[in-house]
């Protein structure tokens, strides 16, 4: 069951990892494998199996994302509608923290990087 939405975003230890995998999981449902070649798609992060089926194992919990029925040995997960709002409100964070980040450098250091 969704906890809170407050709690929804105390993602702990497992914070940019548990955004990798909702990140990937908002373009539809997939197993664990296509979760990793995902995120290093998009990210350049190498999630490891450990990490990956822990965090799934933590936002299921917390019901952000919710197994689907196996398909053959592989079983996808795919993001809830709760999940949908934690990513967006964790997103809307990072932006702002981007702008303040970005508005504090020198210009030719933001532009450098």
């Amino acid at each position: 069951m969704a906890r809170g939405h407050d709690e929804q975003l105390e993602l702990g230890r497992f914070a940019e990892p548990a955004v990798l995998v909702l990140v990937s999981l908002s373009a539809g449902p997939r197993h664990g494998y296509a979760i990793m070649a995902d995120v290093v798609a998009f990210s350049g992060s190498a999630l490891g199996p450990g990490t990956l089926y822990a965090v799934l194992a933590r936002l299921e919990r917390a019901g952000l994302v919710e197994p689907m029925p196996a398909d053959d040995r592989r079983r996808p997960y795919r993001i809830t509608a709760a999940g949908r709002g934690a990513l967006a409100a964790r997103l809307a964070q990072m932006e702002r923290f981007l702008s303040v980040g970005r508005a504090r450098l020198p210009r030719r250091e933001v532009q450098r990087a």
